[in-house]
């Protein structure tokens, strides 16, 4: 299975830009990042990603209809880590557990970010997918969890 289509159409547009607008593209993703409703007050029921150098929380919620909902939250003065959240938010919006599970972990290499920001802030990426994915797949599978 492919990585949903509105992420992969994301993919293909940052993969395909100059390098030198593909920070400022990414960038226009951190106002993707919707605020968390009330009852993550205090990131009540989030995980945190440590290997980013900011705060940053994240829940996957599965639905009954098996759409996943994402929730983020990270501080407005990391932009690029809230732009890693708004291109998950924006290309995983509607997305089924299996199409969650199917993106691929070299996911921002891909989109050839590697290239143009710090390879901690890709790792801190691929955290944020990694952790997101295995709360998916724990949500979508509780007996195997």
């Amino acid at each position: 299975m492919d990585m949903p289509g509105k992420l992969a159409i994301i993919v293909d547009e940052f993969a395909s830009a100059p390098r030198d607008v593909v920070l400022e593209m990414l960038l226009e993703f951190a106002d993707a990042v919707r605020p968390l409703p009330a009852s993550f007050d205090g990131h009540e029921g989030m995980e945190q990603v440590p290997e980013c150098q900011t705060p940053f929380f994240l829940k996957a919620v599965v639905t009954p209809a098996d759409q996943v909902e994402l929730y983020f939250d990270c501080p407005p003065e990391a932009p690029t880590t809230r732009a890693f959240a708004g291109i998950l938010s924006e290309g995983l919006e509607g997305a089924t557990a299996a199409e969650v599970l199917a993106v691929p972990s070299d996911l921002y290499q891909r989109m050839g970010l590697a290239t143009a920001i710090s390879p901690l802030r890709v790792r801190g990426g691929t955290a944020i997918l990694n952790r997101l994915q295995r709360q998916v797949r724990s949500a979508a599978s509780p007996q195997d969890a």
